[in-house]
């Protein structure tokens, strides 16, 4: 190695040592906690913070996905909720709050018609929208508004002060019943109670106690205060802003009922759809002769009456070939005929005979040897007559 190469090998470790040092010193090392995401239930509650805090100041409280009448002393808190979606479920609110509870809605309260401000007496009134927006800067989201009870401020020092974020810009709340409480700012009153019956409505132009909307300004005291919660309060939060599918209610509800449906309607279509065979080996395809046809024709015709009709064609078909090789065979007397034949054919004369003239006499054995005898005459004699032909010069 050269001198050369030793200096810049050497130059090169002290730089890289300097930086080392240099970002030793001006470095320093600290674990830092990041929020994961969502799950469990914290993933589809949106008021699960709200609901952990309230159980730590005491109360009982829980996330019902359905109305139902608590005690006249709890609280309810609403959150995207529908109010006239159905009669019976508003009456039955109305009666539960005008009977003592406590009712809490927030901006996200959807309203078909005027039947929520009628009846709690407060209005959202809409502000001109050709104003600017007051009481916060363009990079704040949140406002200070000041605490005030029964129209009067709770105190002037600023300790009534508090801060509520993502308030509605042109809206404010106002009613003409007397306010218990109320926290009005530059934009007006943004959160208002007021007695319904022996209960009271508190509503809030904004949604500050959903997901992690809680951890935001004063929003903590905001839920205490708005809630009017006490220590053993039972809290009731309703949510219905994002209920699931049809299909998964009907999951939740009736799965053994689909399960069992769906395995009834495959069932049905495999039993009458399409098959890729026959449902039974097909049998071998069999001729038949024509000598088994003749004689299954024959037997039924015996067992069934038509024996006679069965001699009568034997002996017709005997006479046509009788004719063609025996000279005037139908001038002769019948026992000549039996006799021509006997000698033509070497078959008995008598028996011969027996066959030509006592058709109507005979059993069904008896006709049944006739015929065949009448037949095996017949083949004979057309077998002569082909010999005899063709050994003619």
């Amino acid at each position: 190695m050269t001198n050369r190469t030793r200096l810049i090998a050497w130059g090169s470790a002290l730089v890289v040592t300097m930086m080392a040092a240099w970002i030793a010193t001006h470095t320093h090392w600290q674990d830092v906690k990041i929020p994961g995401p969502l799950k469990g239930e914290a993933l589809i509650n949106p008021f699960y913070a709200a609901q952990r805090f309230a159980g730590e100041l005491g109360a009982r409280a829980s996330w019902d996905r359905a109305f139902a009448a608590p005690s006249n002393r709890a609280v309810i808190v609403l959150g995207g909720w529908n109010w006239t979606l159905g009669s019976s479920r508003r009456d039955a609110l109305e009666r539960w709050v005008e009977s003592g509870g406590r009712l809490v809605v927030d901006s996200t309260l959807s309203e078909g018609d005027d039947s929520f401000e009628r009846w709690s007496g407060i209005v959202y009134q809409q502000r001109d929208g050709n104003k600017e927006p007051v009481g916060r800067g363009p990079d704040e989201d949140c406002r200070i508004f000041r605490e005030e009870r029964r129209g009067e401020p709770v105190s002037n020092d600023g300790a009534a002060d508090h801060r509520i974020c993502e308030t509605e810009e042109l809206s404010f709340l106002k009613s003409e019943r007397p306010a218990d409480w109320a926290m009005r700012g530059a934009t007006g009153v943004q959160a208002m109670r007021v007695r319904v019956g022996r209960g009271s409505v508190t509503a809030i132009n904004a949604s500050p106690f959903q997901r992690q909307r809680l951890f935001e300004g004063d929003h903590g005291w905001l839920f205490a205060a708005a809630t009017d919660l006490r220590r053993g309060d039972e809290v009731h939060f309703l949510y219905e802003g994002e209920q699931p599918s049809l299909l998964t209610l009907i999951w939740r509800r009736g799965g053994p009922v689909v399960v069992l449906s769906l395995a009834v309607i495959a069932l049905l279509l495999w039993r009458g759809g399409v098959r890729f065979g026959p449902l039974a080996a097909p049998q071998p395809a069999v001729r038949r002769s024509l000598a088994e046809q003749i004689r299954g024709t024959g037997r039924f015709a015996l067992e069934h009456g038509g024996g006679d009709a069965l001699l009568g064609a034997a002996l017709r078909a005997l006479d046509e070939a009788a004719l063609r090789r025996i000279p005037n065979y139908a001038t002769l007397p019948t026992g000549d005929r039996a006799g021509a034949l006997s000698r033509l054919t070497g078959h008995d004369r008598h028996a011969l005979g027996n066959a030509l003239h006592d058709a109507g006499l005979r059993q069904s054995h008896e006709l049944r040897t006739s015929i065949a005898l009448l037949e095996a005459v017949r083949r004979h004699t057309l077998r002569t007559r082909t010999r005899s032909t063709h050994g003619t010069p």
